[in-house]
């Protein structure tokens, strides 16, 4: 595919810009060629047209996707250029915190100006032994790298850091350091891991200073080789040093410091042994006051100086050195205050008795006069004469200055030599790594010599990058095959040219210091003659004749050559160091310039491989008279070119590491990035050339394998073949068409730059539609789930609702019809009695009103007819004149009109006449008048009409109204007369109304009193009632609150007790497991410590070391604590003790020591021991002397035996004051001498100490037993005078009540105690026998339901499998099935038959076991038992007659046959024979036999013996076959097979309530073996732990393969671009583990410690182990890998998770604990899965994330990756409230878990059935000379 086919409308390219370097963009249309404009869109929303350049058509450069942004290789991007390189450093630096990167073969590491967690021990353990990209990128990882190809490749190696001051060299080297010292530690004991480490404070002291870049910044170079020896241990290193930058000591810029060492003095200037230097403040002296910043924020100069001393001393250099060190630093300070007087323009003189010269001179003792009369003059030498000549004060000052620097120099070397002479190895080196601390490129405003040094030594190590990048370019594609096309690269070999080869800047610069009048000047223009217009690379500014320009490989750099000259000669006065020389007193000041008469020097080509730091112009060649004045003619610029040849050829003959590191800005500000200043850099240290060789040729590669599986979903399912090769080649020949853009390797396929985007954006669109297919089913299924539930629920609603309303509806119709009618009756009633009221009241004022109003409208009605008739008659009379007089006007008026109308119409028709129109015009308005008229004529006919029907109306109105009126006077005349009369009635009424009202008046009166009363009653009442109930209700609620109170305070207390009590359990339970952690720890400290001895025992004695070639690393953080006494180390010691008197004095002085002072433990625990038994004895006294008053009076029955214990009582108070006496002894042997000899080997107290513990050891036995046999004869008496005392038939019953009588008095209480405590024994054993039964019931039957649900769903499975069937098929289905499930409960049924089989077996072989015991009971009760016998009892055992073939479950051997017993059944027992053969626990059944034979003889040196070897052929046969899992536990079963049987036999009662009858007679008899439980305690755990070790070991390469890498849900997790790394790891993979392979191992080990019989409860301990160790070391290498925190990789880690949860179900182990120890990682795999937006979000991480620790949860989040493009990165906001949120969380701040943590261990007892004269010895064993008793 064509670049400019991917430049479509959406794609994002990179345009430069001047502040940011470059931006962003987006295009909003598709390119097309020939377009000379680009429509971009600024990711801040602004439109922009970007012009392309016309001569070169280039297009900007595309943009990555964002699923490879933040990759931890920059060569994994599809795109490589400066702006994707940049964009992802920017990312990785600025959102997720990571400061390291690989580039191809570079790890780039950008200073954050933080302290980051990211460097501890955990970290290292991490790292060690993991392959490169496999984790995430880290300057461990390079440590790792180099350690690992310098053990495979045997060759040499080297890291190479570089970067600007500031950038953080000097702590990446001084971290790789840390890390080859740790993870190889040292071949001797000398600590070089620890010498080598203690050269950096001295280092740094001496040789960095504060610039204005940085606070430590280092002034020199350094290569340091740290020797390894055939093992790969640190034996030794190596320094050499570089360009030391000199004139800091004389000058410091602003802001700037002298060396640091100088400050530390004057901070320490108060020090009683510094009084003698006479220091000042640093302000006081001019060499340290220069830069005006004396001190350093967060640096205390004082604390330094101790850490500096500390480590001079480390390293071998004497207190006096140091303080000669320290004078020759102070006498330096105090040479810069001397100052010069001028006496004229050329000489000068120093003031006499000048203070600083004359401290200087007293502290380098030498002559005051002549060390100032040289630093005024100085002595030339002619071929004839020589002659002095006083100088100017300037160079006078110049030469104090050179002086100065020049005793700084020298003693730099020493200094650095004496660190080599302290790190030198003592024994032959096999290999090195080198690590080279080196300045970068450097370019200033003004640059001089020290830059062009630098920059010169750049381009050398840039050529040889170059180089090697090209080579591993080359070697890559050769090893695949394919075709190699030569690929342009930078190659500055012109440069270096330019600058080293013959007439170059270096060879013109030495021929002119040997010119007699050579100058800066005259060198520039040799340079100018010489190079100027010939060479490329050499340049003249313009506005400048003193300074040149060289074209470098990272930048242009103009250099000024002004003291070019004097810093290449480098010179100082002979005369004055011959004065230092000379010094007398002061013995480290001539040894500083002694190396100067020889050609060796701390800093010169020594055959160690030290290189030439700097030599002044005192330094002969050789010891030649009259060569001396010659040997400065070498210069400082031979002498670096020198150094750095060899420097060269050192790195060419190593494989070299590249570290670049970035300075991110300027100002020391923390997580802060300056785009400008990053790629300065990047351009500078080779970032980019390394980036543009790989875009050259083929940058991305993909095995198959990958290929196919992330891009396997373009291809279609024909596409898919078995072979992955040709596959893969079918389909990208249909993906790209062009072939050029692809090759095919034999393992890879190699792509062009782009192509991976071109694929991932084909796939991503594939993805896509994909996606929106499937939301669109899902969202359209979901949706229509959504509606018909809705539907159904809102149909329901509806049917509820409205039945509710009909309901409600109807019963308020009924109400309202209801009302209505009670309404209409009561309205009806109260209408129609009003109404009747005001009708009676109506009528009769209508009556009196009808009346009156009738009589006036008649009188007014008769004066208006008669006004009428008078006004008809005048009116009349007046129109009839006023008619009469208007007509005749008006006629008259008319006639005279129409005379004078009629004329002038009369004149106009005669004129109109005349003429034709005027008839037509009148014709015309005739007409129109016509119509006029006719129109007005109908108008009037209606008109008249219309009042015609008007008048006929009226006429009837009016004589229908006559006649009305005429009927209304009849009957107002009528109404008249009744009125009158019904006057008279009102008149008697209103008389009646006025007496009711008045009797109403008063009745209203009285109601209203009535009711008022009432009222006031009533309310009364109603208040009191209220009151009352206010009341009731008060105290009912304060009743109930009281209640209430009560409960609570009583849940409360309850609760609160109950969490009190869990708390202290937790407590008490945490307390004892740290307790037990601890002993166990200290345990393995005591076996490491044990092995260690053993060793070194083994070594002298051989006297041979013979080392064993290959890759063995030894852990160098084992601590040094001594391990807690046990009897164990009683006996190896006493056992080793002569072999230890036979070595060396010097060699066993520690273990000596060790030695004293656990046997002075073990006096003071003897000491206790002899006082408790002293008490004892002294009660047992006061009680023989209270009982002896009674016994007085009686005959003495058992004197003989009183007699006895009296003899033993005595023997115990002789043996008591014997053993003070020898405590007196020894104390005072102890207090005579206080030599350290007090302690060695043959001294007199050493002697009476071990003479003292053998007596003690062997007396404290014989008490131990005297007091055993004193116990058992009590306790036997007890037992026989019990049944005397209830039978009450002897003769002698009496004496023996008075006995019993007195043990009574002597032990009521005791004996109450002690039956109480029997009773709750007896109580708990039954209450955790039934506890037992009930969890074994209920776990068989979880079993069942969980068997039956797993049946249930296979039914169901089987049901919808058959139901998709066609109906034959189904009918056979069926049929199988049947069949099947008819064959599985036959096979239940056998199983069942064959477990009866057994039981039947095992009850017949009880009932004759029964049978017989009967038997033997029936004969010992015929036997007769006289009274004497039966107190002789306990004194001496009674045998029981067994029949001839009743074995008793011991063994019988031989003494010498003891050797050869722990050889066969130990040293030389196969362990997988026993344990598919036999029964489990053999061994330790046939040496407990053994051991029981030893107790029934009273022989306790054999048990002792027995005991003793089989403890230590254990150990042996765990020391050599100790990585062997099934060896370790078959000998762990064994061991606690053989504690357990110690403990079930041992006689005391709590082990004993499991045995049976027989059981119970097989306990030992004579010895209590509680000491030796213990050791056999201790070492079962150790072997424990051993266990652990030991499939930690085998569990450890699966881990991560297993539960990471390999995708057991296949298709889930996209295969992301890797870079570089990944394809160059250091180790081949040898086979990839699956969880397959995990939950294989983890079945192997159960199912071997089954078989060894292994008690369950320590299986479930194990199990428990390696859980914690999967979910340890999973969790950590997340939390290492960015590339494993995904969304798919949560989801792979929980499916895993859960198939390890399943194995725990099929072996019944989800009790054991061990499901918890994976919490974290779960929690993590949950936390890749959520939703991360929102403070919803945030909340519930913080509350599902309780097992991970804050840090924890942030890496996670910092270090989440999309692997597909449809997951979302986390935003910096998101994660800003995470841990604001869980600031308030008190968790441990360690980011990784401790993957070697082992819990401690317990070993319950677990008593055995197994009757012990069962057992049969095989043959196969070979213990045929032991025999059963």
């Amino acid at each position: 595919m064509a670049a400019s086919e991917l430049y479509t409308k959406y794609a994002r390219v990179w345009i430069p810009d001047p502040e940011e370097v470059w931006k962003s963009a987006e295009l909003l249309k598709d390119y097309k060629p020939g377009d000379k404009v680009l429509q971009l869109r600024l990711e801040e929303g602004k439109d922009l047209e970007y012009c392309l350049d016309p001569k070169t058509k280039e297009l900007p450069p595309l943009r990555n996707p964002d699923i490879l942004v933040g990759e931890n290789d920059l060569t994994a991007l599809s795109y490589l250029h400066e702006p994707a390189v940049l964009h992802n450093l920017k990312v990785r630096f600025i959102d997720s915190k990571l400061i390291y990167t690989y580039c191809g073969i570079v790890l780039v590491a950008i200073n954050p100006y933080e302290q980051l967690p990211i460097y501890g021990e955990d970290i290292i353990n991490a790292y060690s032994g993991q392959n490169m990209g496999d984790m995430d990128p880290h300057i461990f990882a390079v440590a790792e790298e180099a350690y690992k190809q310098m053990a495979r490749d045997e060759r040499n190696q080297s890291i190479i850091v570089s970067g600007e001051s500031g950038a953080g060299k000097t702590v990446s080297a001084k971290y790789a350091m840390r890390y080859f010292a740790t993870v190889s530690g040292s071949a001797s004991e000398a600590n070089v891991e620890e010498k080598v480490l203690a050269s950096n404070p001295i280092m740094e002291s001496i040789g960095n200073a504060k610039t204005t870049r940085n606070d430590n910044s280092s002034r020199f170079g350094k290569y340091i080789e740290i020797g390894f020896d055939k093992r790969y241990r640190i034996i030794g290193a190596n320094m050499r040093t570089y360009l030391l930058e000199k004139s800091r000591v004389v000058f410091q810029a602003e802001e700037e410091r002298n060396y640091h060492i100088f400050y530390q003095l004057c901070a320490s200037a108060a020090l009683p042994e510094f009084k003698t230097l006479r220091l000042e403040n640093a302000n006081y002296f001019h060499y340290t006051k220069q830069g005006g910043s004396p001190v350093i924020d967060g640096v205390d100069d004082a604390k330094e100086m101790v850490n500096t001393r500390q480590a001079c001393t480390l390293l071998g250099i004497s207190d006096s050195y140091q303080m000669g060190i320290f004078r020759i630093l102070a006498g330096i300070l105090h040479l810069g205050n001397v100052e010069f007087a001028s006496r004229d323009s050329d000489s000068c003189t120093v003031p006499p008795k000048h203070e600083p010269l004359t401290i200087f001179c007293d502290l380098m003792g030498v002559e005051y006069d002549e060390m100032a009369h040289w630093l005024c003059h100085r002595k030339l030498a002619t071929a004839t004469e020589t002659y002095i000549k006083p100088i100017s004060k300037l160079h006078a000052i110049n030469a104090r200055d050179a002086l100065a620097k020049h005793i700084y120099a020298n003693l730099f070397n020493w200094i650095v030599d004496h660190v080599n002479k302290a790190l030198h190895a003592t024994v032959k080196q096999h290999s090195f790594i080198g690590v080279l601390d080196i300045y970068g490129f450097e370019t200033f405003e003004i640059n001089s010599f020290e830059q062009f040094c630098i920059n010169y030594a750049n381009e050398k190590l840039q050529q040889q990058f170059n180089m090697h990048v090209f080579k591993l370019e080359q070697e890559e594609y050769m090893k695949e095959q394919i075709p190699w096309t030569l690929i342009d690269f930078y190659d500055n070999q012109p440069c270096i040219n330019l600058i080293e080869a013959k007439m170059g800047i270096l060879d013109l610069l030495d021929e002119e210091c040997k010119m007699p009048k050579g100058s800066d000047d005259t060198w520039a223009q040799k340079l100018y003659n010489t190079h100027l217009n010939k060479c490329a690379l050499f340049e003249k500014p313009r506005l400048s004749n003193k300074a040149f320009i060289i074209k470098h490989f990272a930048d242009k750099v103009e250099y000024q050559c002004e003291g070019f000259l004097e810093k290449n000669k480098d010179t100082v006065y002979e005369e004055q160091i011959k004065v230092l020389k000379s010094s007398k007193k002061f013995k480290l000041l001539p040894e500083l310039f002694q190396d100067e008469e020889k050609v060796l020097s701390p800093t010169s080509a020594t055959p160690s491989g030290r290189v030439p730091l700097s030599r002044t112009a005192v330094k002969p060649a050789k010891a030649r008279p009259g060569q001396a004045s010659k040997e400065h003619k070498k210069t400082v610029g031979h002498q670096f070119r020198n150094s750095l040849h060899l420097l060269m050829e050192t790195l060419n003959a190593t494989t070299p590491h590249y570290v670049r590191c970035i300075k991110p800005n300027d100002f020391k500000f923390p997580f802060t990035f300056d785009e400008k200043r990053a790629v300065q850099q990047l351009r500078a240290c080779g970032v980019l050339e390394t980036i543009r060789i790989s875009a050259a040729g083929f940058p991305s590669r993909w095995t198959y394998q990958e290929f196919f599986s992330r891009y396997r979903v373009l291809m279609k399912q024909r596409d898919v073949l078995s072979d992955r090769k040709q596959t893969c080649k079918n389909v990208l020949e249909k993906l790209i068409l062009d072939k050029d853009k692809y090759q095919f390797g034999k393992t890879k396929i190699f792509f062009r730059a782009g192509q991976v985007a071109y694929l991932e954006k084909i796939r991503a669109d594939k993805l896509r539609a994909a996606c929106i297919r499937i939301q669109k089913t899902i969202r359209g299924w979901l949706m229509r789930k959504k509606y018909v539930r809705m539907r159904k629920a809102a149909i329901t609603i509806q049917r509820h609702v409205r039945g509710y309303q009909a309901r409600c509806y109807a019963k308020f119709l009924r109400r309202t019809r209801a009302a209505i009618t009670i309404q209409k009756f009561q309205r009806m009633y109260v209408v129609r009695k009003r109404y009747q009221c005001m009708r009676a009241a109506t009528i009769a004022l209508q009556a009196l009103l009808r009346g009156y109003m009738a009589r006036n409208k008649y009188q007014m009605m008769l004066r208006e007819h008669k006004s009428i008739i008078i006004q008809k008659h005048v009116r009349g009379w007046l129109a009839r004149v006023h008619y009469r007089r208007t007509l005749k006007a008006i006629v008259y008026l008319q006639c005279c009109y129409r005379r004078m109308m009629a004329k002038r119409e009369l004149k106009k028709l005669k004129i109109e006449a005349r003429s034709v129109e005027r008839y037509k015009k009148l014709h015309i308005g005739l007409e129109n008048k016509i119509m006029q008229l006719q129109r007005k004529i109908d108008e009037q006919n209606k008109e008249y009409k219309s009042l015609l029907e008007k008048l006929s109306n009226l006429e009837v109105t009016y004589s229908t109204e006559t006649e009305k009126l005429r009927s209304d006077v009849e009957r107002l005349r009528m109404s008249e007369e009744e009125a009158k009369n019904a006057t008279n009635r009102v008149l008697s009424l209103q008389e009646e109304i006025a007496k009711l009202r008045k009797e109403l008046h008063q009745t209203q009166s009285e109601k209203k009193t009535i009711e008022e009363w009432a009222d006031k009653y009533k309310h009364e009442t109603e208040q009191l009632v209220s009151e009352l109930k206010e009341q009731n209700t008060l105290l009912k609620t304060e009743k109930e609150e009281l209640n209430r109170r009560i409960h609570d305070q009583a849940r409360e207390i309850t609760e609160t007790m109950e969490k009190k009590l869990v708390e202290e359990t937790k407590q008490l339970e945490l307390d004892l497991n740290d307790e037990r952690l601890r002993y166990q720890n200290l345990l393995n400290e005591f076996s490491r410590l044990e092995e260690r001895y053993d060793d070194l025992k083994d070594e002298m004695n051989l006297m041979v070391n013979i080392p064993k070639p290959g890759h063995k690393r030894t852990d160098s953080t084992h601590s040094s604590n001594e391990s807690e006494y046990t009897f164990s180390s009683e006996i190896t010691e006493a056992e080793d003790l002569p072999v230890r008197m036979e070595e060396p004095s010097e060699k066993k002085a520690p273990l000596d020591m060790s030695l004293f002072l656990k046997l002075q433990k073990r006096v003071t625990e003897l000491e206790q021991e002899k006082q408790s038994l002293q008490d004892e004895l002294d009660r047992k006294e006061e009680q023989a002397l209270r009982a002896k008053a009674k016994e007085e009076e009686r005959p003495p029955i058992r004197g003989a035996e009183l007699e006895y214990e009296s003899l033993k009582r005595q023997e115990l108070e002789s043996e008591n004051k014997k053993l003070k006496n020898e405590l007196n002894e020894l104390q005072k042997a102890l207090t005579e001498t206080r030599s350290p000899e007090v302690t060695a080997p043959g001294a007199p107290a050493y002697r009476v100490l071990l003479d003292q513990l053998t007596s003690v050891s062997e007396e404290l036995e014989v008490r131990k037993e005297e007091v055993l046999i004193l116990r058992s004869q009590l306790v036997s008496q007890k037992e026989a005078i019990q049944p005397k005392e209830d039978k009450n038939t002897m003769t002698d019953s009496t004496i023996l009540l008075e006995d019993v009588q007195k043990m009574k008095d002597k032990g009521e209480i005791a004996q109450a105690y002690i039956g109480l405590k029997e009773t709750n024994r007896l109580l708990e054993s039954q209450l955790q026998s039934q506890k037992k039964s009930h969890e074994n019931e209920l776990e068989s039957l979880r079993g069942e339901i969980q068997s039956l649900k797993e049946e249930n769903n296979r039914q169901q499975q089987l049901l919808a499998q058959n139901l998709q069937l066609p109906p034959e098929a189904r009918i056979e289905a069926s049929l199988q099935h049947e069949i099947t499930r008819l064959t599985n409960e036959n096979l239940d049924l056998m199983e069942q038959l064959e477990k009866q089989d057994k039981t039947v077996r095992k009850l017949k072989k009880q009932l004759k076991v029964f049978a017989k015991k009967i038997g033997e009971l029936e004969v010992g009760q015929m036997e007769n038992i006289s009274p004497g016998q039966i107190i002789d009892e306990p004194i001496r055992p009674v045998n029981i007659p067994r029949k001839e073939k009743d074995f008793q479950g011991m063994l019988e051997y031989k003494k010498e046959d003891e050797q050869k017993l722990v050889k066969n059944l130990i040293l030389e027992l196969k362990p997988r024979g026993v344990a598919v053969n036999l029964i489990p626990g053999l061994p330790a059944y046939i040496l407990f036999m053994c051991v029981r034979h030893a107790d029934y003889l009273n022989d306790d040196q054999k048990v002792r013996s027995l005991l003793t070897s089989t403890i230590n052929g254990i150990k042996k046969v765990l020391k050599k076959r100790g990585d062997d899992f099934e060896t370790v536990s078959f000998w762990l079963s064994n061991t606690c097979r053989f504690l357990h049987c110690l403990k079930q036999y041992s006689g005391e009662e709590g082990f004993m309530k499991h045995n049976t009858p027989r059981q119970n007679e097989h306990c030992l008899t004579n010895f209590d073996l509680a000491e030796y439980r213990q050791v056999l305690s201790d070492l079962a755990i150790q072997i424990y732990q051993q266990l652990v070790r030991v499939l930690e070991n085998i569990l450890q390469p699966m881990i991560v393969s297993g539960m990471l890498e390999h995708e057991t849900i296949q298709g889930v997790s996209g295969v992301k671009p890797t870079g570089l790394r990944k394809r160059t790891s250091s180790i081949a993979d040898e086979g990839t583990y699956t969880l397959d392979s995990i939950i294989r191992q983890l079945n192997s080990f159960h199912s071997v410690m089954c078989q060894h019989g292994m008690d369950p409860e320590l299986i479930k301990q194990v199990v428990k182990q390696m859980f914690y160790i999967i979910g340890a070391v999973t969790l950590n290498n997340l939390l290492l890998r960015k590339d494993m925190c995904s969304w798919s990789k949560g989801m792979q880690i929980r499916y895993n998770v859960s198939q390890l949860e399943e194995w725990l179900r099929d072996k019944n182990l989800m009790n054991s604990g061990a499901k918890e120890t994976l919490e974290p990682l779960i929690q993590a795999a949950q936390l890749l899965q959520v939703k991360k937006k929102t403070d919803e979000d945030a909340e519930a991480i913080c509350s599902m994330c309780n097992a991970l620790t804050t840090a924890q949860i942030v890496k996670v989040l910092n270090l989440y990756t999309p692997v597909n493009e449809f997951e979302e990165r986390v935003l910096v906001s998101f994660i800003r409230t995470i841990q604001m949120r869980l600031r308030d969380r008190k968790d441990s701040p360690q980011l990784l878990m401790d993957a070697k943590h082992i819990f401690p261990v317990t070993f319950p007892f677990n008593p055995s059935s197994l009757a012990l004269e069962t057992i049969q010895i095989p043959a196969s064993l070979g213990l045929g000379f032991i025999s059963r008793v």
